[in-house]
């Protein structure tokens, strides 16, 4: 089921979107292809700290983090990966690996990757392994307001 947080957000804002039931899975390529959603419009969310502090980097599911990139690109000490211990309980409705890319509900940044973002619509876990929800990509902007830029490689 759709996180009720991020639907409430989406219902209040008037968002436009679809969900997409599929077939469990837990890898990013692994929902796109079970979903028949391209590699490149499925946003995957990856929970990274940025100098300690935690943040999503939102990118295309058949791409990869360039950490050294994204830290030369925002200035910062350290960039890594968060482990899932230190997460898990930021997002207690959610299925550990499945929390949608609004990190603004959790007062976290998002970083986005410049190569989503050429997208029309995107496609993201609601939160579930099994659900997923796509909408216009100008309309998640709009409403987390993402720092776009390059970090991400195929």
């Amino acid at each position: 089921m759709i996180v009720k947080k991020l639907k409430e957000f989406l219902d209040k804002n008037g968002i436009e979107y679809v969900t997409i039931t599929h077939s469990k899975a837990f890898t990013a390529q692994k929902v796109a292809a079970s979903a028949h959603i391209p590699g490149k419009e499925l946003a995957k969310t990856v929970i990274i700290k940025i100098d300690g502090k935690m943040a999503m980097a939102v990118l295309p599911a058949s791409y990869r983090v360039n950490f050294d990139l994204l830290q030369e690109a925002l200035g910062a000490e350290k960039v890594e990966l968060a482990q899932e211990k230190d997460f898990k309980d930021i997002f207690p409705n959610c299925e550990t690996g499945a929390m949608p890319p609004f990190g603004n509900l959790w007062n976290m940044g998002i970083f986005v990757a410049e190569s989503i973002s050429e997208n029309e619509e995107i496609s993201f876990n609601a939160g579930s392994h099994t659900e997923l929800i796509r909408m216009k990509f100008s309309d998640y902007k709009r409403l987390t307001n993402p720092v776009i830029i390059k970090y991400s490689f195929h």
